[in-house]
């Protein structure tokens, strides 16, 4: 892995570099989502923790009992925020469908109170315990989650399918997480150490990116995780993607899909198109949950 130099990483892992309109589809998905917020029906600010970042937005189901899409942001788990992502809960609601979006606290944090990878995945471990205890009062099916996830938050969907949530709390179900969605998701850590402009943001060590890496585990027992990346995305997250498959099995990674013309940025808005191939993956997971 270290035989390439920081500047093939850089290539492989930047995708605001690779993706020269990178900003512009930030700042669409941000005054998009404001116009969604603005006229739907939704519950802001939620809080699912008490620490920073804990909370979360929900957009409620129409009708009781309705299945749950539960979308974690990316950014590299230092940048970017759930208020940016409102724009993809229309699809879904129309649907009929309870979308919950979380925030986290973001890498690096501060010298008092540092963020690391792990801690933002323990933060959506709370978020998703939350989410089965409270969404049915906003007409969701706690026994009916879906996650999904894009870019860091694939990786961290891979990893809340692979949760032992009788471990968390005593009460909860082995299936709290029926099955998962990953978008451009990262199931291997350590090319990241080597990455420059992440730089040491991310506190990546040797020690620590085994435990942090979902094609390092093994397979879950239950559910199925889907996982796609944009045909035009780097090799390297062409290389993530087929990597999990790899590493689970096709029964565990039922779907392991390259869709072609869309980069790191376009997929994500293909979710959102109830046209487009990778919105019917998200309805079809939602309807088996």
């Amino acid at each position: 892995m270290t035989a390439h130099d920081s500047a093939w990483f850089e290539a492989m892992y930047n995708n605001r570099v690779r993706v020269p309109d990178s900003g512009d589809y930030m700042a669409r998905w941000a005054r998009d989502s404001a116009a969604v917020r603005a006229v739907a029906a939704c519950a802001l600010d939620v809080a699912y923790g008490n620490g920073a970042g804990e909370t979360l937005d929900v957009f409620p189901a129409s009708s009781p009992a309705a299945p749950v899409l539960f979308f974690i942001h990316g950014g590299y788990w230092r940048a970017l925020d759930k208020s940016d992502h409102s724009f993809l809960a229309p699809a879904f609601t129309a649907q009929d469908v309870c979308v919950v979006v979380p925030n986290y606290a973001l890498c690096p944090g501060t010298p008092a109170h540092p963020v690391t990878v792990a801690d933002i995945a323990s933060q959506m471990v709370r978020a998703l315990v939350w989410t089965w205890r409270h969404v049915a009062a906003y007409g969701g099916d706690p026994s009916r989650i879906t996650v999904a996830g894009h870019s860091a938050g694939g990786h961290l969907t891979a990893m809340m399918l692979g949760c032992l949530w009788p471990e968390v709390a005593p009460d909860l179900p082995t299936l709290l997480v029926r099955n998962g969605l990953s978008i451009s998701g990262l199931y291997m850590l350590e090319p990241l150490r080597h990455v420059p402009f992440l730089g040491n943001s991310l506190g990546l060590t040797p020690d620590n990116v085994r435990p942090l890496s979902p094609a390092l585990w093994p397979a879950p027992e239950n559910g199925a995780l889907h996982s796609v990346v944009g045909g035009d995305e780097s090799d390297e997250f062409i290389r993530q993607n087929a990597l999990i498959r790899s590493a689970w099995g096709a029964d565990r990674v039922p779907v392991c899909d390259t869709l072609p013309g869309l980069q790191h940025f376009s997929v994500l808005d293909a979710l959102a198109q109830p046209d487009h191939v990778l919105h019917a993956h998200a309805m079809r997971l939602l309807r088996q949950a």
